[in-house]
């Protein structure tokens, strides 16, 4: 295989599979509650129209790899907000050794790219992206990452504007997250 492995959330392949390791022994609760805060922050954005939950945190797995969340945008949306308050809950997955991806989809649930990890656009010899700089914020490095059309359009959960489950989610996930979003409007 001549080109690079490429992540397909659905149909994950990577080039080289890496264990989470946490720097606390239980991180769920601490991601949840950083999903949860990032849920209230960005749902003030003008341009978002959907969040929701996908990956491992959807799940019941006891150490999960990362937080993601899929970010459904108008066209024209201003990414600046969305962005630093995307880079809060990537930061503070790091804290404890984890991660967090902000997938973004337009409203034809196509998806994007992603949340941009740096603050400033610029060329970096680490940046993927393939139009770098040319929509501030976003990282469309969709020949490394892509989300199938059928996830974004039926996510295990959504988070904003209102909260629908599509499967049985985990307790903590029901009690920190959802619950809390849906008490919460």
């Amino acid at each position: 295989m001549s080109s690079p492995a490429r992540k397909t959330l659905g149909n994950m392949r990577r080039a080289r599979p890496r264990s989470p390791s946490p720097s606390i022994a239980e991180p769920r609760r601490f991601l949840l509650l950083a999903v949860r805060s990032f849920v209230r922050a960005a749902s003030v954005c003008p341009g978002v129209q959907r969040i929701t939950l996908i990956g491992s945190l959807a799940t019941d797995k006891a150490i999960p790899k990362d937080a993601d969340v899929v970010v459904t945008i108008d066209a024209d949306m201003e990414l600046t907000k969305l962005a630093q308050i995307g880079r809060r809950l990537q930061g503070t997955a790091q804290t404890i050794n984890l991660g967090a991806d902000i997938f973004l989809a337009d409203k034809h649930g196509q998806y994007i790219g992603r949340i941009c990890h740096y603050r400033e656009c610029h060329p970096r010899a680490a940046c993927r992206a393939q139009h770098c700089g040319f929509r501030p914020h976003l990282n469309d490095d969709l020949h490394v990452v892509t989300l199938l059309k059928e996830l974004i359009a039926a996510p295990p959960a959504d988070l904003w504007p209102k909260v629908i489950r599509r499967q049985a989610m985990p307790s903590d996930v029901e009690a920190l997250l959802l619950s809390s979003l849906e008490s919460n409007g």
